[in-house]
């Protein structure tokens, strides 16, 4: 299955819930992601521009959007991206076809 990194920011509200009522994240998420297929990684928390950091394993893209829209519709967070992750063997092949595929290429010249 792909992986996927999933970044977000805690909208005001979700933030001041929490500060209010800890709440266990980790098992919302892990139960998110089994939900679509997938495994929930790991969750951290973080400093800087992101609060979230989430390594999620997932069947396919259509399947982590949807969890990620489930998060978008949720109003929980105020921002936040999904990046698709290869493995180092995944882009060895990717390298490998781009070997192949170079000799068919004419870059642009000035």
């Amino acid at each position: 299955m792909p992986y996927y990194m999933f970044t977000g920011r805690y909208s005001t509200d979700a933030i001041k819930a929490m500060v209010n009522k800890p709440q266990d994240r980790e098992a919302a998420a892990r139960k998110l992601a089994e939900s679509v297929g997938g495994k929930l990684h790991h969750l951290f928390f973080a400093f800087g521009d992101e609060d979230v950091y989430a390594l999620i394993e997932a069947p396919d893209d259509r399947a982590m959007a949807s969890a990620a829209m489930v998060i978008g519709a949720s109003g929980a967070m105020s921002g936040g991206k999904t990046i698709k992750l290869m493995t180092a063997q995944e882009a060895m092949e990717a390298m490998k076809a781009a070997g192949k595929a170079a000799s068919g290429y004419t870059p642009a010249t000035g």
